[in-house]
């Protein structure tokens, strides 16, 4: 395989490394004479295309103040690289560091980073940011865990976790069959929460069915949740933007607020002694919360609930909880917005 220019940010080897920081440093961090000359050729250039270039008072071209900036742009920052040569068409991204070519290709698909491999074949065949890629967007997989056998590709493993991403959010069912047929996956609630958590693919709707139907998994899906020291509305914001809310009131809702409830707990048993609250005191303040959201930024509602009106509809559930903290639970929807959106 031959090594490319354009080694992904994963890479351990300490060569490759050093070698990406210093082709990083020598693009970007130019003197700071060296950035006015790069100002000044601009100027100039800017004022031989418009024609208006204006003449000094021997009759000569008269060179412009360069305008002040926090840095010279891409186009001079490459032309210095390759020695002040032109460069016509599309800039080439072996040119440009790694760090900021990964980030450019991270926001292709899979058939567009194909077309791109078939322009910049050195890019196409590094091994090194293919694996990058698909660590990057699908962060956990049981096959990053095993030993991986002779011959094996991550160009070849990106394609197949787009086209389980892809059928999954068609048919949940048929996505998880799939990345097992291809051993992507093993069946085990721990590894397909783990697959969910730190993946960015996944239709939301179709994963709210499948959580739905597979609770072993929603179950594992909520312990990978750290809530420590959080305020509780932001902790709850937390949870359904990994887990999101049903649109209507239902069994699934309760589901999810109770478990929600016990791991915050579970996360802050400082707190829960402090305040004296309870899953099912944390459980109440949930639903105050959800219905505070929706009274407050829904446009329908027109006379919005008062932090009076909540502490004295919220005090009434929860008796335990003290007038302080819930006002600040007011504060923070009245300020942040839904917890739910």
């Amino acid at each position: 395989m031959q090594e490319s220019a354009f080694p992904a940010v994963t890479v351990s080897s300490a060569a490759q490394r050093n070698h990406s920081t210093q082709m990083g440093q020598a693009l970007w961090r130019l003197p700071p004479r060296q950035q006015q000359q790069l100002q000044e050729e601009l100027a100039d250039r800017l004022a031989d295309r418009g024609g208006r270039r204006e003449q000094g008072r021997d009759g000569g071209p008269q060179r412009r103040a360069p305008q002040h900036c926090y840095g010279p742009d891409i186009y001079h920052l490459l032309r210095t690289r390759m020695g002040g040569k032109e460069q016509h068409g599309f800039i080439d991204l072996e040119m440009l560091p790694p760090e900021l070519g990964i980030t450019i290709l991270s926001y292709l698909n899979a058939t567009d980073l194909c077309l791109a491999g078939c322009v910049w074949q050195d890019l196409g065949n590094d091994e090194y940011l293919w694996q990058g890629l698909c660590k990057s967007t699908w962060g956990h997989c049981s096959i990053y865990n095993r030993r991986l056998p002779a011959g094996f590709s991550y160009r070849r493993l990106y394609l197949q976790l787009d086209e389980g991403s892809l059928t999954f959010n068609a048919n949940p069912q048929e996505g998880i069959s799939y990345f097992m047929s291809k051993g992507i996956l093993v069946d085990h609630p721990t590894e397909l929460a783990k697959f969910i958590f730190y993946t960015r693919r996944l239709n939301w709707k179709m994963l709210r069915i499948y959580l739905d139907e597979r609770r072993d998994v929603l179950d594992e899906l909520v312990t990978l949740h750290n809530f420590s020291n959080q305020f509780l509305p932001n902790a709850l914001r937390d949870f359904f933007r990994h887990i999101h809310a049903p649109e209507e009131r239902g069994e699934y809702l309760e589901t999810l607020i109770t478990k929600f409830s016990h791991r915050f707990c579970a996360c802050n048993p400082g707190l829960v002694r402090e305040l004296g609250l309870s899953p099912d005191a944390v459980y109440v303040l949930c639903y105050s919360l959800i219905l505070l959201s929706i009274d407050l930024t829904s446009p329908h509602v027109k006379n919005k609930m008062s932090k009076r009106e909540f502490i004295r509809n919220t005090r009434r559930a929860a008796h335990n909880v003290s007038d302080d903290f819930v006002g600040h639970l007011y504060d923070n929807i009245y300020l942040i917005g839904h917890v739910a959106a």
